[in-house]
């Protein structure tokens, strides 16, 4: 394939749901937003408004927390974004979102996941072969809730990812947008 005749970039937004909280006699699943994670995810919604970050399709977990925080972070978007439910990205493996990302059809060419951890940090560290070395390094540290990461790759169709072909870039958390680093 000539240089000029690259297969075309897919983007990938890894959203960690924002702070939830710990009612008494509340399953899991059904945990709402904290004050935290209330303020968090329009802000990072504002950020990927501003910063053009905009999906074309977002897979959200069915876990409570996981829906309140993509409706606040949708908020922000200049129009509607299509999102479906997602059960198979709830408390689950990196190696299995793997799975539910290769199955999503190839006119998505910006993909979110709203979902949690330990899944999104693993997959994100999976998936993000190089990049951006200092959100790499940030990344590897922690992926806190409300954290965008977001990856690319040089791919034509989603069933084409795999681990380490991604490129890592940006990495943010509500910490960072508070301090404007």
């Amino acid at each position: 394939m000539p240089d000029d005749a690259r297969p075309p970039t897919r983007r990938l937004m890894l959203l960690r749901h924002g702070k939830s909280a710990w009612p008494g006699g509340v399953a899991d699943h059904r945990r709402p937003l904290a004050g935290r994670g209330r303020k968090a995810a329009p802000a990072i919604g504002a950020f990927m408004a501003l910063q053009e970050l905009i999906p074309d399709l977002a897979l959200v977990s069915t876990a409570r927390r996981a829906q309140e925080t993509w409706e606040l972070v949708a908020e922000a978007f200049p129009h509607k974004v299509d999102a479906r439910d997602a059960v198979a990205i709830y408390d689950v493996a990196a190696k299995a979102m793997i799975d539910v990302i290769r199955k999503v059809e190839p006119a998505v060419e910006k993909l979110m996941l709203v979902g949690h951890n330990p899944g999104m940090a693993e997959l994100a560290l999976l998936l993000a072969g190089g990049g951006d070395e200092a959100a790499l390094a940030r990344l590897h540290e922690k992926f806190p809730t409300a954290g965008l990461a977001v990856i690319d790759f040089t791919v034509e169709q989603w069933s084409e990812i795999a681990p380490g072909t991604g490129r890592l870039v940006q990495f943010v958390t509500p910490r960072i947008l508070d301090d404007g680093t």
